[in-house]
């Protein structure tokens, strides 16, 4: 509980660094969801702490509070996960193709870690580039599942100490709740979101997904574990074309000169070569796994695709246009 009242005292001296007009007791009751008296306490103990405060009166007469800034933030301002954030956003967007905007974002992800002191970045620095490693970005667009922010919290907390969680987990299928000990290795964001963990007592060295919508509750643990140098969570995320962990194959698409322009300007898959043909098809050829994904994707292009490779993936799409009587291009 003290830390909590520390943490809020803190919080209070951040936004009242980072307002200009300064915050009054009535912004403080509403902002932290306290009572007056509350607020009046946090007040004091901020104007204790930090007497180059200021007190203003507005144009209705109430007093407000700032802490005027020399252009430089306090190193408290700033935490890893809000580097993390606009680098994580700047990713997604270069995903989607909108390579302005992120570089907009990563320039300034930039000049944010430019305006900290020395010493804090490099103590910000292995966080960010674990959570960096943890969050991969595996967006489709849809409906998103409603994630509660104390599991992420408390999550990617035990991915920057390297600690082990117990997750409480329901299952999909039976909805049963069991619970397990995880060592957690990142997340992969989609229609549905996943943590990638390894369980040391059931599947030790094997990354597997857990739907973050099925876990209750994450308990952190005092055992740390030491991550598998070997694994990285992009190449993870490659095996598949979704999420869905498959065997990998041999992917090939013929899409008709019809779509060929916008084509050109999608990423199918990390891995991806894109061939233009003499007639002006074009071959796209990438390995992973996750068909029914794939058929997923394919079937909003219509008779536009053809799948060469594999069987199966084409057998599938044959049965999904053919209940909508669209007609295959022939091979």
């Amino acid at each position: 509980m003290r830390y909590e009242i520390t943490d809020r005292v803190l919080q209070l001296a951040l936004s009242m660094q980072g307002s200009r007009m300064g915050l009054s007791l009535l912004d403080i009751e509403r902002d932290f969801d306290v009572s007056r008296r509350t607020a009046q306490r946090m007040r004091d103990a901020v104007l204790r702490n930090y007497p180059q405060a200021e007190q203003l009166v507005d144009t209705e007469r109430r007093p407000r509070w700032r802490i005027p800034v020399s252009g430089v933030v306090t190193p408290g301002a700033l935490v890893a996960e809000d580097i993390v954030d606009l680098e994580a956003t700047a990713r997604l967007l270069r995903q989607r193709n909108l390579r302005a905007r992120a570089a907009s974002l990563e320039k300034i992800a930039r000049k944010l870690r430019a305006t900290l002191p020395a010493a804090a970045q490099r103590r910000l620095e292995p966080d960010i580039e674990a959570l960096l490693e943890a969050e991969g970005l595996a967006m489709r667009p849809g409906p998103r599942q409603l994630i509660r922010p104390e599991i992420i919290d408390t999550i990617r907390l035990a991915i920057k100490q390297g600690c082990e969680i117990y997750v409480h987990y329901r299952s999909r299928s039976s909805r049963r709740s069991s619970g397990r000990r995880l060592q957690p290795y990142g997340f992969l964001l989609g229609k549905q979101h996943y943590l990638v963990g390894m369980s040391p007592d059931r599947h030790p060295g094997d990354a597997r997904l857990f739907a973050l919508g099925q876990i209750q509750r994450v308990n952190p643990l005092d055992q740390s574990f030491v991550r598998d140098a070997d694994f990285s969570l992009q190449k993870f995320s490659e095996r598949s074309f979704g999420v869905f962990q498959e065997p990998q194959r041999d992917i090939v698409w013929r899409f008709l000169p019809a779509v060929a322009d916008v084509v050109a300007e999608y990423i199918f898959h990390p891995s991806q070569s894109i061939q233009k043909q003499k007639d002006g098809s074009i071959i796209v050829r990438f390995r992973a796994g996750g068909l029914m994904e794939m058929c997923w994707h394919l079937y909003t292009w219509g008779a536009n695709v053809e799948v060469v490779e594999p069987l199966e993936l084409r057998v599938m799409m044959q049965r999904a246009l053919a209940h909508q009587n669209f007609a295959l291009p022939s091979g």
